[in-house]
Order: structure tokens, then sequence, then C-alpha cells
């Protein structure tokens, strides 16, 4: 019997996605294992520090990861997050830790990404002009443009060391969530890993969906274990 999760008319839900959940749809997940992500280290490409030594490089690394973005299709596992939201409203939020749009294409609105966005860039010098759309895949750093205060363009995603987008509006979205939902993710990458303790000290019921236990297994009420778009679309049959 597939097993199954309830949702009454009171409850609020607060979804984390992961790199699992990208994955089932084909694209690289960072692996700690070897330190590579997809064949580079990450200190190359994915660092303040980085951007400041080599931005071709960095711009050559995010130019193929939006390549194969934009050749990725959405999964059942995305679909049935869209759809369980268009079913709970406002009384839904979405934050993922991937950088890919594949959420937005299946039909996902209230969400954030906490990593930043694959396609937009951003001021290389942070001057405050807001991201823009930007999906372009760039052979030479030559190509890259520049922000109005004239300095490079840089891909708008949080590099390793920085702080993570919009973490105000996850934390109170948080602490109002009866129901917390994790899909895909280790439980290895903080400050996400403890979203999971967050929700529990507000009393709110935790289930974890993936392949395999994740590291902070413990702190869930419920773990199914399997893949998400395979156990998703069947895990709130019968809620509202």
């Amino acid at each position: 019997m597939t097993e199954t999760i309830s949702i009454s008319a009171n409850d609020r839900v607060f979804v984390l996605t992961g790199a699992g959940i990208s994955a089932e749809s084909g694209l690289p997940t960072f692996r700690a294992s070897d330190g590579l992500w997809a064949g580079h280290a990450i200190e190359d490409v994915c660092t303040p520090e980085a951007w400041q030594r080599n931005p071709a490089l960095v711009w050559e690394f995010y130019s193929q990861r939006r390549a194969q973005g934009a050749e990725a299709q959405p999964n059942p596992a995305h679909y049935a997050l869209a759809d369980l939201e268009r079913r709970l409203g406002e009384r839904f939020f979405l934050c993922t830790q991937n950088v890919d749009d594949l959420h937005e294409r299946s039909g996902s609105v209230r969400l954030v990404h906490m990593h930043g966005e694959l396609a937009k860039s951003r001021c290389g010098d942070e001057c405050g002009e807001p991201p823009v759309e930007d999906r372009t895949v760039y052979k030479s750093l030559g190509e890259v443009g520049r922000c109005s205060c004239g300095a490079r363009m840089r891909p708008h995603i949080v590099f390793f060391g920085e702080i993570p987008l919009e973490m105000g509006r996850i934390e109170a979205e948080i602490d109002k969530a009866t129901l917390m939902l994790v899909v895909g993710t280790s439980g290895s990458v903080y400050p996400a890993a403890s979203f999971v303790h967050w929700a529990r000290q507000h009393g709110a019921r935790t289930v974890y969906v993936g392949p395999e236990k994740p590291l902070n297994a413990s702190a869930f009420t419920h773990v199914v274990e399997g893949k998400a778009g395979e156990v998703l679309p069947g895990l709130f049959q019968g809620t509202c």
C-alpha cells in the first residue's frame, strides 16, 4: 500500500528541496566524497575568491550549467509539488537550495531560491542593482555584460562562504509552518540542514523524502525512502 501523509485544512506546509530532486531530472550534483562539482573543484568556481581570481573560469562553469539546465525537464516530483501548491494556495511555501528553474517550469509560484538563480546575473561589485534575467551561454568573458555602475556582471549565485538569500522570509515561513517537507537534501549543508530543527521547535511535523536516510534523520517525525519522482505524486492523496 502506498504511504500517505495527511494535511488538514489548518495546516501550513513549508517545503525544502535540494539537489536530489534536480538530479532526477539529470542535473549533476556536488559530491563531497571527491570534492568535485561537475568535474570542477568548488574553490575554483564557486567562491568569492574564485570570482576575483578567475572570473572567466567561473563564467565558463556557470555557462555550462545554464546549457544543462535549459535541456533538463521537470520530473514528476516537481509537478507533484506544484499541484500541492495549487491545492493549498497561500498555506504553501517552497524554499529550494537549487539554482535551476525546474520548479517554476512545473508551475510553482510561491517559492524562493536561497542559493540564487542560474538564469539571472547581478553586479559583480554588489552595487545594489537588482539581478536581471540572463540565460546567455557565454563563450568568453568578453561577451559578459556590465552593470550600470561599470562592473562586470556575475552569476546570481550564492557562492560558498556567502549568506543565503531571503533568510528573513524563510525564517518567517518556518515559524508559521505546521508541516515541513524536505525533499532530496542530505542534511549536511547549513543553514538549510537546521531548518527541520527550527520547525520542530515550533511543534511542526517533519517529513523527509529521499532515496536514503539523511544525516539529520533523527530530526524527522517521518522518513519516506524512495525517489522523489516516485514517492511525491501519491504522498498527499486524499488531503485538502
